[in-house]
C-alpha cells in the first residue's frame, strides 16, 4: 500500500504489525508530499522537524506499551489560517508572509495529543476569503483531479492534499462552505460541524459568528475520527459548546432504514444537468437503503446569499482592522506619516478580494446604513435558522447539492465576483443556521469531475449525519 492509499485504520494497523515505525512513515510521507507539491501548490510550507518529533513520540509510546492515540502516526495537513507554534502561519497573505505563530490552536494541540503528525500548512484564499483558492498571495492551488481546474475554496489546499494523497486527513476552516465546496470539487469527504463543536481558539478570524474548523478525509470514518479528536469544550473559547462529544464510529452501523430525508425544492433549481443527475442518483441510492424521502421547503433560502455577504463582510471588516503594520504584520517602507503607514501597509498587503470585502463590510456597518443592511441581514439569518428548525420537526436529515456545478477552470470566474459568490449558494444556509453539514462524494461527470452531495442535520447531530453518509458510501454512493 502506497502513501496515497493510506487511511487512519491502515496506519494504525501497520504500526501495530510493526510493518513500519511512525518515524519511517513520517519521513516517507514528507518526501512524497514535497515531491508532489509542485504539481498542485497545495502546501505553502512543510514542518519536517515537528513531524519527525511527533512521530518519535508515537514510537516511544508504542515501545512502552502505551496507547499512542487514535491518530497515532497519521500524516496530517493543517490549513494555514490555523496557528501552529514556531511554524509560519501566513493566512495566504503578504501581510503575514513571515509571521511565526507564538502558540498552537486548540485543534492542533488535540490533534498532536492524539498522535497526529503534522506535515505542513496548506494553501488557502487570503484570510479564507474566496471560493476557488485563487486569491492566495502565494499562487493558486490546482485541483489534483484536473490540473486546469480550481480545487474550490477557501480550504482548497486542505482538500487537494487529501485528494492527491499527500496527507491522509487534513484540517480546514469553513465560513460559508469553505470545507464542503472544496471537498465536492476534489472528490473527498469534508465535514462542517455544529457551530461551537470545535474550538476556534487559534483560528484566524474571518467572520467570527460563522467560522468553523472541520476535517477532510478520503472516507467518512476518517473524517469522523478526526472531528472526534478535535471537538469538545475549550475554556479558551467562550463560543465553544459544553455538549459532550459522542463516539461517532459507534453510530456508523449502516442502518438507515426509515430515516426521513427532506429535499428542499429551492436547492434543486438552476443545477447543471450532470450535477443534478448525479444528485438524483444519490437520492435513489438512499431510497434503496430504506430512507423515506419527501420534498420540503426552506422559503428564506432566496435571501441567503445577500444575507451571508452582508454579515460576513461586516465581521471581516472588524476582524481585519488589526492588520495595520503596527504589531505583527509586514509594514510598508513607503510611509512618511503614521496615516501613510496604515494606508500603504494595508493597500500593499491585502489582495483584491480582501479589499472588496473590507469595503463592503465597512459600508454596511457605517452610520445610516447599519439598520438598513446589517440589522436586516441578522433578521433574515434568524428566519433561515427558523426554516431549518421547522424542517427538522418533520425530517431527520436534509439532502441537497453542494454546488450548482463541478470544479470550474482556473481564471474562469475571477473577473466576475458575483458569479464566484453564487458558487456557495447551497452551502451558506447551513453556515448561517450553525448546523452540522458535510459533503460526501456522489459520482463524477463525463469529464471525470467529482460532484458532492450535501447532508445536513439538526444541531449536534453529527452522529446522524455520519451514519447516513457512511451508509451511502458503503453502498457505493450514487452508483450503489
Amino acid at each position: 500500500m502506497g502513501i496515497s492509499d493510506l487511511t487512519i485504520d491502515s496506519v494504525l494497523e501497520g504500526l501495530r504489525r510493526r510493518q513500519f515505525s511512525a518515524r519511517e512513515l513520517a519521513a516517507e510521507a514528507l518526501r512524497f508530499a514535497e515531491a508532489g507539491n509542485p504539481r498542485t501548490n497545495a502546501y505553502l510550507h512543510f514542518c519536517p522537524e515537528r513531524a519527525i518529533e511527533a512521530a518519535r513520540t508515537v514510537d516511544e509510546k508504542l515501545a512502552r506499551g502505551e496507547d499512542p492515540g487514535p491518530l497515532a502516526g497519521v500524516p496530517v495537513a493543517v490549513k494555514d489560517v490555523i496557528l501552529t507554534q514556531g511554524v509560519r502561519t501566513t493566512c495566504g497573505s503578504k501581510l503575514l508572509a513571515n509571521y511565526i505563530a507564538p502558540y498552537d490552536a486548540t485543534a492542533v494541540i488535540r490533534l498532536e495529543r492524539a498522535g497526529g503528525v503534522i506535515l505542513g500548512k496548506t494553501n488557502c484564499d487570503e484570510f479564507a476569503m474566496g471560493s476557488s483558492t485563487e486569491n492566495s498571495a502565494f499562487g493558486p492551488v490546482r485541483n489534483p483531479v484536473a490540473l486546469d481546474r480550481v480545487p474550490g475554496g477557501s480550504s482548497g489546499g486542505s482538500a487537494a492534499v487529501v485528494a492527491q494523497g499527500t496527507a491522509v486527513v487534513s484540517l480546514g476552516s469553513d465560513t460559508g462552505g469553505s470545507i464542503r465546496q472544496p471537498a465536492s470539487f476534489c472528490g473527498v469527504v469534508g465535514a462542517t460541524p455544529t457551530y461551537g463543536r470545535v474550538s476556534r481558539y487559534g483560528l484566524t478570524a474571518f467572520a467570527s459568528s460563522l467560522d468553523h474548523i472541520g476535517p477532510f478525509a478520503r472516507n467518512v470514518r476518517d473524517a469522523a475520527t478526526l472531528l472526534e479528536v478535535v471537538a469538545g469544550r475549550d475554556e479558551m473559547d467562550s463560543t465553544s459548546a459544553f455538549a459532550p462529544v459522542p463516539r461517532y464510529a459507534e453510530a456508523m452501523n449502516g442502518d438507515v432504514q426509515g430515516v426521513k430525508i427532506g429535499l428542499p425544492k429551492e436547492y434543486f433549481q438552476g443545477l447543471e444537468s450532470e450535477s443534478g443527475d448525479l444528485i438524483s442518483k444519490g437520492i435513489e441510492a438512499l431510497k434503496k437503503l430504506g430512507c423515506q424521502v419527501r420534498e420540503i421547503s426552506l422559503p428564506a433560502t432566496d435571501y441567503a446569499v445577500a444575507c451571508y455577504y452582508i454579515i460576513c463582510t461586516a465581521e471581516a471588516s472588524s476582524n481585519l482592522a488589526r492588520y495595520d503594520g503596527v504589531r505583527y504584520t509586514s509594514r510598508s517602507a513607503e510611509s512618511a506619516t503614521l496615516a501613510d503607514m496604515y494606508r500603504n501597509t494595508r493597500g500593499e498587503g491585502f489582495g483584491a478580494e480582501c479589499k472588496r470585502r473590507i469595503m463592503l463590510g465597512t459600508y454596511v456597518l457605517s452610520a445610516g446604513y447599519y439598520d438598513a443592511y446589517y440589522l436586516k441581514a441578522q433578521k433574515v439569518r434568524a428566519l433561515i435558522a427558523r426554516d431549518f428548525a421547522a424542517a427538522f420537526q418533520e425530517v431527520d436529515a436534509i439532502v441537497t447539492p453542494v454546488s450548482p456545478f463541478p470544479a470550474f477552470r482556473l481564471g474562469e470566474k475571477l473577473d466576475d465576483p458575483l458569479q464566484m459568490y453564487l458558487s456557495d449558494i447551497y452551502t451558506i444556509t447551513g453556515s448561517l443556521a450553525g448546523i452540522p453539514c458535510m459533503s460526501v462524494p456522489c459520482g463524477t461527470t463525463a469529464e471525470g469531475l467529482p460532484v458532492g452531495m450535501q447532508i445536513l442535520t439538526r444541531h449536534f447531530d453529527e452522529p446522524g449525519m455520519f451514519r447516513l453518509a457512511e451508509a451511502f458510501e458503503r453502498a457505493g454512493g450514487a452508483d450503489g
